[in-house]
């Protein structure tokens, strides 16, 4: 599942996962993206995992890549924050792939994380 953080800065959209992840999960996240980004003109994204990425369906998988690359010039900033080393190191290289700036963070680090993907700092 899939819900909304909303008590972050007005140019981020938030969410947390746990549980399993469906397709239909990624409504939610495409119609606040698409609200931000017609706003905004960018993308500064949040995802909090309290679960593992095995926890996310193919379904899932397809949706969020879509979401990727449906916005691919608008990505500004996205953490993901979670305790899984490999996930925060996998984010970090997404950078070098990606438009925009990708960090992973741990979950001890959610207030930093949200002031980076919100531009409040550059560290």
């Amino acid at each position: 599942m899939i819900t909304q953080i909303k008590d972050v800065p007005n140019n981020v959209v938030a969410f947390r996962s746990n549980g399993e992840v469906t397709k239909d999960d990624f409504d939610i996240v495409r119609h606040e993206v698409d609200s931000l980004v017609n706003r905004t003109g960018k993308l500064n994204y949040l995802l909090y995992l309290d679960n593992s990425p095995k926890d996310f369906t193919a379904g899932a998988w397809l949706q969020d890549a879509l979401l990727g690359l449906e916005n691919i010039t608008k990505w500004n900033r996205a953490a993901i924050i979670t305790d899984i080393e490999g996930v925060q190191k996998f984010t970090d290289g997404f950078s070098k792939v990606m438009p925009g700036e990708f960090r992973g963070f741990p979950k001890d680090d959610y207030s930093h994380a949200v002031d980076w993907v919100s531009e409040r700092t550059d560290i």
